[in-house]
């Protein structure tokens, strides 16, 4: 595969050796300013240097027959982004990828010098023992859960959260977690959105 020839939307974004990116993966259907919130405060709070929104094809773990295809919501994560350390791709499409731990093994063999650290909501903790190799992702990078309205405790109480609790740094040392030996993970608080891609695609019905 010649990535110069794929489509933009298709292609990896740029990276160098020791780089700081943060993963934060889904469908985007649509992207909003949670999304966006929630980047910025992972940018500042784990000191990081860029994160990639990255636009699945599909959660495996969801119906999205009705999934607008990966080029629309490119655009329109773009447009709302306004943050040029904030890159948008659908790489994952171009590579046949439909796990994260797929994903995540892709960019590991792919950029081995590079710090990747995978970004997610509590509400995704709650069942991340549900998907598809979650250990694994826990040992190839560092994890940053970000607190959601109504989800701390079932979050923090939940299965993966016992089985990876001896894992789990404390979150003034969340500037550290990018360089951090592997398994390792924070929660983080701060400003909550309770902002959601379903309610706002129910509120358009």
């Amino acid at each position: 595969m010649r990535w110069q020839d794929l489509a933009p939307h298709h292609r990896l974004p740029p990276v160098a050796a020791g780089m700081r990116i943060g993963l934060y993966g889904g469908s985007f259907n649509p992207a909003h300013e949670g999304h966006r919130k929630v980047s910025l405060l992972a940018l500042q709070r784990l000191r990081l240097d860029q994160i990639w929104w990255l636009v699945s094809p599909g959660n495996p773990l969801k119906d999205h027959s009705n999934l607008p295809d990966t080029a629309a919501r490119v655009a329109q994560a773009k447009a709302m982004v306004s943050n040029p350390r904030i890159v948008v791709t659908a790489f994952e499409e171009a590579i046949g990828t439909n796990y994260t731990v797929e994903t995540i093994a892709f960019l590991k063999q792919r950029f081995p010098l590079v710090h990747f650290v995978w970004l997610m909501g509590a509400d995704n903790l709650a069942g991340f023992h549900h998907w598809r190799g979650w250990q694994d992702i826990a040992r190839m990078v560092s994890i940053a859960v970000i607190d959601r309205p109504g989800w701390t405790l079932s979050a923090t109480a939940s299965k993966s959260a016992h089985v990876l609790a001896r894992y789990r740094k404390p979150e003034n040392q969340a500037s550290c977690l990018a360089d951090s030996t592997l398994p390792a993970w924070v929660f983080i608080h701060g400003p909550r959105t309770a902002l959601s891609s379903t309610q706002m695609r129910q509120q358009k019905k």
